[in-house]
């Protein structure tokens, strides 16, 4: 899966060590804000020090996140995460992504004007069509 959108949030990483192996982990946890006229909201993990600092994503960036979503049980209650495995920053001579062309487009000032949608009701002109 792939969103698009501006980090909003960098959260402190956290690291410890594997019980099973010994071996140290880190992971960190951002959010990204989408273009949407109803804007959404995703956090997002990428996992282990060389990924978190090869990623180097700061404040304010506009990215594209690509990502898996995992759900696991523990203790009869559920836990979904969403782990990015790829991050591409937008740059401004990309075209913008899929969620802001979907967003109306800025009127020109060379269109023409746009004609009243609605025709205008005169109760005095008695020829209407109505079955009623």
């Amino acid at each position: 899966m792939e969103l698009a959108g501006r980090v909003i949030a960098v959260l402190e990483p956290r690291s410890g060590v594997a019980k099973s192996s010994g071996n140290p982990w880190m992971i960190q946890e951002y959010v990204i804000e989408t273009h949407e006229q109803f804007p959404h909201r995703m956090c997002f993990s990428l996992f282990g020090e060389d990924k978190i600092n090869q990623a180097n994503i700061q404040m304010g960036e506009e990215i594209n996140v690509s990502f898996d979503i995992n759900s696991r049980e523990y203790q009869g209650r559920w836990f979904t995460d969403i782990r990015a495995w790829k991050i591409d920053r937008v740059s401004a001579d990309q075209p913008a992504p899929a969620d802001a062309a979907a967003a109306p487009a800025a009127p020109t000032a060379t269109a023409a004007p746009v004609a009243d949608p609605l025709p205008q009701f005169d109760p005095s002109e008695s020829t209407d069509d109505l079955p009623f």
